[in-house]
């Protein structure tokens, strides 16, 4: 096998040579495509969430795939919130009218042969459910929505309740991806869809070690290329097992193979590696430092970040989290504000399930050190 010039897939959505860590997700999204292949709408529809550069996004791309691969009949539909900016974009893109519907101003219905007239919103959300009860009659349909967080708030209400009542008469999923703050996005769009929702919220956060291992390894050993213990040791720590990192240390790495031709990667090949993983790194922690900054978040992320210096997967509660934003001087409201847009941007975030309520995580433990790193003393930075 002639070895390529890519193999990595650092920030572009593309599935990565090894989907490793991912076995629960991958398992509940084919349960629901067996479900629509069967002529059967699932049981619940599909919300991931998470801090970017986690995979999410690649999810949506291994399920498209995966629907159009194994899930024989079913329809798959692909989007983000660019796409359906208005309830009238939504119907156009679900259930593109026919005939002379296609010629009428957008913002105008057929009300009956030769005649016209406005769309009521209601009218729009009745003529969306009853076209996609039509389409998914005919062949099941699967929609990904990813980005889901920014979508317009009319146009996701009128989605969630599409769904509820098109699942109820049809074979329908609905597959929605988006940072930490998308479920209290979606709750102010339908406050139901969550009672629905049953196991069908899932947390995508960093890899555990194993599956960095294998998400490295594998795609080496595949051309014939090994890496030393020590060296995979030291790329995994760096990692912090981000998996837009571990990619970034992929890419890295075959180049180096591909420089020197070394089948067999040492620390020294890591070591040479390391500048242009970290150059990247930086990159992004500049852009996310902006988010904070043009956010006003920057003290809130500088108090709140020392209390996960205990490692990568260090427990924070509610209660520490509020104790560090005091000692910006503000008031509980303004706290509670501020812990609320750190966990929508995924500087920590709560992965659902996996722990007590009211206790975080870090959502890229490096970025914190980061911002620490280059904060000014004055603000509690190190810099």
């Amino acid at each position: 096998m002639s070895p390529p010039q890519r193999v990595f897939t650092p920030g572009d959505g593309a599935v990565p040579p090894a989907l490793t860590g991912r076995e629960r997700e991958e398992e509940v999204l084919l349960r629901c495509l067996a479900d629509l292949a069967g002529g059967r709408a699932p049981p619940h529809n599909v919300v991931l969430t998470g801090p970017r550069g986690n995979g999410k996004t690649v999810l949506l791309n291994w399920f498209k795939r995966a629907c159009r691969e194994r899930g024989t009949g079913v329809g798959v539909v692909r989007l983000t919130p660019d796409d359906v900016p208005s309830r009238e974009d939504l119907v156009d893109v679900l259930s593109p009218p026919a005939g002379l519907a296609r010629l009428l101003p957008r913002k105008l219905g057929l009300a009956a042969v030769g005649s016209v007239e406005w769309a009521s919103p209601q009218r729009t959300a009745r003529t969306l459910t009853a076209r996609l009860v039509a389409r998914c009659r005919k062949r099941p349909l699967a929609v990904l929505l990813d980005e889901a967080h920014t979508l317009d708030l009319a146009v996701g209400r009128m989605l969630l309740n599409a769904s509820q009542q098109v699942r109820a008469e049809a074979p329908f999923l609905l597959v929605l991806a988006g940072t930490p703050g998308l479920p209290a996005h979606l709750g102010a769009m339908n406050a139901n869809f969550w009672s629905r929702l049953a196991g069908g919220h899932l947390g995508i956060g960093r890899l555990s070690d194993e599956a960095t291992r294998g998400a490295l390894v594998g795609p080496l050993e595949k051309y014939g290329v090994r890496i030393d213990p020590e060296a995979l040791d030291a790329v995994v720590e760096s990692s912090q097992r981000y998996p837009y990192f571990i990619q970034l240390w992929g890419e890295s790495l075959w180049a180096q193979h591909a420089d020197t031709g070394a089948e067999r990667l040492t620390a020294a090949h890591a070591a040479a590696a390391r500048p242009a993983v970290t150059a990247r790194i930086a990159n992004y922690c500049r852009n996310r430092w902006w988010e904070l900054e043009t956010g006003g978040l920057l003290p809130a992320a500088i108090a709140t970040a020392p209390l996960f210096r205990a490692g990568a997967d260090a427990a924070v509660s509610d209660h520490k989290i509020d104790e560090a934003l005091a000692t910006t001087g503000a008031d509980a409201a303004e706290r509670l504000a501020a812990r609320e847009a750190l966990h929508r941007l995924g500087y920590f975030w709560e992965p659902p399930g996996q722990l007590p309520p009211g206790t975080w995580v870090a959502g890229i433990p490096s970025l914190m050190t980061w911002v620490l790193d280059h904060a000014p003393p004055a603000a509690g930075g190190r810099a």
